[in-house]
């Protein structure tokens, strides 16, 4: 019983993962933003693409 809480104890203690789970989280995050705005930021693309070729022209 000691040999568990010992491992649990040192589980809980360990961050050595820790930044890369904030990272996938912060990334998991940004991902379902983008896909809630996805038609929003697909129009915005687009007036800019749309301005930069009448700027050129």
């Amino acid at each position: 019983m000691n040999n568990v809480q010992t491992f649990f104890k040192n589980f809980w203690n360990d961050e050595e993962g820790l930044e890369t789970i904030e990272m996938l989280l912060i990334l998991s995050v940004l991902i379902a933003i983008a896909i809630m705005f996805k038609g929003k930021i697909e129009e915005w693309v687009k007036s800019l693409f749309t301005d930069i070729d009448n700027e050129i022209l």
